[in-house]
């Protein structure tokens, strides 16, 4: 059997659209230009889905080096990809609080018209390190502004055995976006991911760190921004439970850089 990458996705910005691609490099803190860019509030504290699902139909390009984002009756805006270095200030992301610089008025106020609410968009530069849980990780390991590990990774047989079980409970399929994944493979057996040690993938090998416990986020529709549960959290609630939650996919951390492209081989442990 042979197992390949079919899909790749980054999410340029936490919570907002994701993008994908038929290639990426692999960086310490995950793919290239994966989550670098968050929204906060007033406070400082990061927003997500959870809070504010509208966030999903805010679509995400970078094209020549800038972002640019479009929504639903709103004028596109644009900003670069990797800002230059400015001051920094101190930002939440669970329990992590790591230094961010803004990004440019005209993106805050663009995102604050949409969401209906007074927001800012920040960048993490270079010189800021987020450490993963060290719980899970070994010293220097750092992600970006991800929930708390640098990549997920979810086969497509996984998806095909939930929503035979979802449509089984008198419910509808649900498309790959629900899980917010970064890499997709397949040709493996559904859920081979929980088995994961070290994998490699083209020119990187990343480690399985820790299953991935989903949220009220995969109840919403990424389309159009409609919360419309309770599926998957209600399927996978009867044969996904754990101490931690329902769990669906994979978390890794690279532990050989390099870069990955759609159709490379996955080599699974034995």
């Amino acid at each position: 059997m042979t197992i390949s990458l079919r899909k790749i996705h980054i999410y340029p910005v936490k919570a907002l659209g994701g993008i994908a691609l038929s290639q990426s490099r692999v960086t310490s803190r995950g793919l290239q230009n994966d989550r670098r860019f968050l929204v906060i509030d007033a406070d400082h504290q990061f927003l997500t889905q959870r809070e504010h699902p509208k966030m999903a139909t805010v679509w995400v390009e970078i094209e020549n080096g800038e972002v640019i984002f479009s929504a639903p009756d709103m004028e596109t805006v644009s900003f670069s990809a990797a800002p230059k270095e400015l001051p920094t200030r101190t930002v939440q992301v669970w329990s992590s609080h790591v230094r961010a610089q803004p990004v440019r008025a005209e993106a805050d106020k663009w995102l604050s018209d949409y969401l209906g609410a007074d927001v800012h968009l920040v960048y993490m530069p270079d010189s800021a390190e987020r450490q993963i849980s060290p719980a899970y990780s070994r010293i220097g390991e750092i992600v970006s502004f991800a929930d708390g590990y640098p990549l997920l990774i979810v086969s497509e047989a996984s998806l095909a055995d939930l929503n035979t079980r979802i449509v089984a409970n008198g419910g509808v399929a649900l498309p790959m976006n629900r899980f917010r994944p970064n890499l997709v493979i397949g040709g493996c057996e559904a859920f081979a991911e929980d088995r994961l040690g070290e994998v490699a993938i083209g020119e990187s090998v990343f480690r399985a760190v820790k299953p991935c416990a989903r949220c009220q986020v995969t109840t919403t529709d990424q389309a159009d921004g409609v919360v419309r549960g309770p599926e998957p959290l209600q399927t996978l609630a009867m044969f996904r439970d754990s101490p931690n939650g329902v769990l669906f996919g994979m978390n890794l951390i690279p532990v050989k850089l390099g870069s990955v492209k759609v159709g490379d081989r996955v080599t699974l442990p034995r």
